[in-house]
């Protein structure tokens, strides 16, 4: 069965109160169950991850290295600023999707600009929570076809 790493970034336990006309009201949590029962569906393990600090979300994805077949990352604003999980993407040799709640190429022009974009596999954005589950099918799909 293949294992999977669902791993959130700063600001990201604040949804369902933290600008909700941008990131809607469904919680963290809400995610977490929803993608538990989506991955029992289609026979996969997640497990999840979220910090607010930049150091943590490099170290969770070298943990991901040795016990994941995939990461499905949100990296709220580190996305447009760190070096560090871009490096940390490209060193794992694992796939990972970029996955965003809102357009992030509607809205700020800082937020147009990833440093993650280079080394994922892909980028799902504009779905609210519904991404999530876009971007486990999507990493399903890129492994059944990889292997």
């Amino acid at each position: 069965m293949r294992s999977i790493l669902i791993l959130n970034g700063p600001n990201l336990n604040l949804l369902g109160t933290r600008q909700p006309e941008v990131y809607g009201t469904t919680t963290l949590s809400d995610i977490e169950e929803m993608c538990r029962t989506y991955a029992q569906a289609i026979s996969v393990n997640v497990a999840f991850d979220q910090s607010n600090h930049e150091g943590d979300l490099v170290d969770a994805l070298h943990a991901a290295r040795e016990t994941k077949d995939g990461v499905i990352l949100n990296a709220g604003a580190y996305t447009h600023t760190s070096v560090a999980l871009h490096d940390a993407i490209a060193s794992i040799e694992l796939p990972v999707i970029e996955l965003h709640l809102s357009n992030i190429h509607a809205r700020e022009a800082f937020r147009h600009r990833s440093f993650l974009s280079p080394v994922a596999i892909g980028l799902i954005c504009g779905f609210g929570a519904r991404g999530y589950t876009l971007a486990m099918d999507a990493l399903v799909s890129h492994l059944e076809t990889a292997s």
